[in-house]
């Protein structure tokens, strides 16, 4: 029975699976190797100034995540910059919803009293990204080293960003 539960684990994991129960045993594993300091998350060197910068403009930021809201709480608590969960309104993940389906979007605007339209989703996956923008979303595509390819439609219909730095928010100028 175990090592069905293992090949399962697995299994999952091949295929990116993102289900509810997989992203919570991650928060688990995770949760012993952040708190005696075996792991500490890294951000892009951009990621952290520019966070902190959209605060100090009084904007809220939110972490939408496939990785469970422990896991998100243990990546931003134990880091290389330290504990910066204070930099965060809030935290989703697949219990609000998929990050493929739009309605995930409306939930999460709902729940932190915004209109869609006044929130900017940053992601790497143009399904999340189509999601949102049919959720009244507005959308970044976050070009990285070691993210999926664009498509060349993909590239030319989306705003991409290699940088934080690239983003100018109407109330940080």
């Amino acid at each position: 029975m175990i090592q069905a539960v293992v090949d399962n684990v697995y299994w999952q994991m091949s295929l990116d699976r993102k289900t509810p129960a997989l992203k919570q045993l991650q928060g688990h594993i995770w949760r012993a190797a952040f708190a005696d300091g075996t792991v500490k998350a890294e951000f892009f060197e951009d990621v952290v100034p520019a966070i902190r910068k959209w605060r100090q403009a009084g904007m809220k930021v939110y972490i939408y995540s496939s990785g469970s809201v422990e896991a998100q709480k243990l990546l931003f608590g134990y880091s290389t910059e330290g504990d910066i969960l204070e930099l965060f309104d809030g935290h989703f993940d697949t219990k609000i919803g998929h990050k493929i389906e739009s309605e995930s979007y409306r939930r999460i605007a709902t729940s932190i009293g915004c209109s869609p339209n006044n929130i900017l989703f940053l992601t790497d996956v143009t399904r999340e990204a189509n999601a949102a923008e049919e959720a009244d979303v507005h959308v970044a595509v976050v070009v990285r080293p070691g993210n999926a390819g664009l498509t060349d439609d993909e590239k030319s219909y989306f705003n991409l960003i290699t940088s934080f730095n690239e983003l100018f928010l109407p109330s940080s100028t």
